[in-house]
């Protein structure tokens, strides 16, 4: 859609300032979220997804990890992600974690389908809403990620002629 002439200019600098600090403030929001949910499992009843995220891991380790071991170090799994996130360092690293873990979240869904749909698959509980929302942290990640290696963000579009 083509802008009216006298917004032009403006649009090209909110779409410029977007490019500039859209990633750095997506990894920035991600290092929170994971840093505070993590932060909250340390304490009990203050997670609520604690006592999904407990019996997940449970089915999983087929028993073999108790809630009081399972909880503190799936806090600190994702202390240790908000901290990469936060602080730009070990990224590579951070974002393997994050990767790693997130198939695991998602298995609620399958493993406690009672508790995560009020009509599956199309109705979500709270839980399972709380879990599916996970998919955009997913795709924030990916758009990290791809600024490991100094890749960025452009407000404008590739050169059609030079595919730069």
């Amino acid at each position: 859609m083509q802008l009216p002439p006298q917004l032009e200019p403006i649009d090209i600098r909110i779409t410029a300032w977007m490019a500039r600090h859209g990633v750095t403030l997506t990894r920035l929001t991600l290092g929170v979220v994971f840093f505070w949910f993590g932060v909250i499992k340390f304490v009990p009843s203050w997670s609520p997804a604690a006592d999904l995220a407990t019996r997940t891991i449970d089915v999983l380790s087929f028993g073999l990890v108790p809630a009081n071991v399972s909880l503190p170090l799936l806090a600190a799994w994702e202390v240790a992600i908000g901290l990469g996130l936060l602080t730009c360092r070990f990224l590579r690293a951070t974002l393997l974690l994050l990767f790693l873990q997130m198939p695991g979240t998602m298995l609620p869904l399958v493993f406690f389908p009672q508790e995560t749909f009020a009509a599956f698959p199309y109705s979500p509980t709270l839980e399972g809403q709380y879990i599916i929302k996970n998919l955009v942290l997913v795709s924030a990640a990916l758009v990290v990620g791809a600024t490991v290696r100094g890749g960025q963000l452009s407000p404008t579009p590739p050169d059609a002629r030079t595919g730069h």
